[in-house]
């Protein structure tokens, strides 16, 4: 057996906590949770039936931990996981699956199985069974600080950029702000206007915020990988960061992933409770709606519909927020079919956007997406995730749909006094 493989395997072993057996143990497999996998239900492929996606995790578990599994093994009963395996289920675990957790949602026996399937990617990175561009990505992030390979002059470019183009000051490396506002990279890349927006918002609802030059990335290229080491290191620099400049609150910016990481599995990564509190930028705008410290100028007469980003609302609980926003603002808005905690997903998450080979598999999934969109007949879709954003994009370009996609805080800073 080779080394890798070898990594991989005992890798799978460590993974196995109690609930993994509590969940392998109770898995009848009934298949439901295939009609709820946008993978599975836009192929018809079996492969792409959730619980199938673990199968690497289960091997092992059978070989090591059940009675039947260890005799069979010790007899020559039961074949060893093989490397062909492993590189079978990589494209299972990253291309046909974004962590959307909408399976876990319907399992009858109560199965979190998004939480299993993040668990066997950390046996194929490992084993080196990762896409290459989230190799490239984790490269990046830990010598650059960002998986574009954005740095501290990217940053202010754009900050220059967006002073001029809203005229608002944008506040960098100012210690004790009350928030550390982080950004992705995709952001300072290709919505930059996300900047400018919050700078006019804070501004006129007069919010101490900042932004770090040394550390702004909120995307964690580990959690994509499955690679808890660097999700870690990523983690401890937010972290390290936060607490130089003194700040009592992280925003989380427009991003599904960034905001459960820095909310929920920091704190694990870096095994200790965080000195600051985590809100998503949605939730923070919600307060300050609620304040009266949003002037509204006008209402949008077009039909708005919003997309639920799949690790903000289904995962992470941000689902009304969102909503009191946009009803501020339009005055004809349009809920999805099946919105809320159980949209359907943009199939761009969990890093399947960066990985190029997946490109096609992606594209077939958005078609539910797409029926979603059509049934509303709205002209304009609103986000708070600007993966989805991009991946929103792309799908309506592909199926020749015109709706014009927006991100929730450039919505907001568009319509006030």
């Amino acid at each position: 057996m080779n080394t890798a493989l070898e990594n991989g395997i005992e890798t799978l072993k460590d993974q196995i906590d109690a609930r993994v057996v509590s969940y392998l143990s109770s898995c009848v497999q009934c298949g439901i949770c295939a009609e709820a996998c946008h993978f599975y239900t836009s192929t018809k492929d079996p492969r792409y039936t959730p619980i199938n996606k673990v199968e690497p995790l289960r091997k092992v578990w059978v070989q090591t931990h059940t009675f039947w599994g260890k005799l069979a093994t010790s007899l020559g009963l039961r074949k060893p996981m093989s490397e062909g395996d492993l590189a079978n289920w990589e494209e299972l675990a990253y291309d046909g699956c974004t962590v959307c957790s909408r399976c876990s949602m319907v399992c009858p026996m109560g199965i979190d199985i998004a939480y299993m399937i993040r668990k066997v990617k950390e046996g194929l990175a490992a084993a080196g069974f990762v896409p290459k561009e989230l190799q490239e990505a984790g490269k990046r992030a830990l010598e650059f600080g960002s998986p574009m390979g954005l740095t501290a002059k990217s940053l202010h470019s754009a900050v220059t950029e967006q002073e001029n183009e809203y005229g608002y000051k944008i506040p960098v490396d100012v210690e004790g702000a009350d928030y550390l506002c982080l950004l992705s990279s995709n952001e300072v890349v290709s919505y930059p206007e996300f900047i400018g927006s919050l700078a006019k918002i804070f501004s006129q609802a007069k919010v101490s915020w900042t932004l770090s030059s040394e550390y702004f990335e909120a995307t964690n290229s580990g959690v994509q990988m499955g690679n808890s080491k660097i999700a870690a290191e990523l983690s401890g620099r937010v972290l390290a960061v936060a607490e130089k400049l003194k700040v009592k609150s992280v925003i989380s910016p427009e991003c599904g992933h960034a905001y459960t990481t820095i909310r929920w599995d920091a704190p694990n990564f870096l095994q200790r409770k965080l000195p600051f509190s985590v809100v998503h930028v949605t939730e923070l705008l919600d307060q300050l709606r609620e304040q009266g410290r949003i002037k509204i100028k006008q209402r949008f007469s077009d039909r708005v519909t919003y997309h639920d980003p799949c690790n903000i609302s289904r995962r992470g609980g941000v689902i009304n927020q969102p909503r009191n926003l946009i009803s501020m603002i339009a005055a004809d808005f349009k809920e999805m079919d099946d919105h809320g905690n159980m949209n359907w997903c943009c199939g761009g998450g969990g890093g399947v956007s960066a990985n190029e080979r997946a490109d096609g598999l992606r594209q077939k999934a958005f078609n539910i997406k797409a029926r979603q969109i059509r049934k509303t007949h709205a002209d304009n879709i609103i986000t708070s995730c600007s993966v989805c954003r991009m991946t929103l994009e792309e799908g309506l370009e592909n199926k020749e749909m015109t709706q014009n996609v927006l991100g929730i805080t450039e919505f907001i800073a568009m319509h006030m006094e």
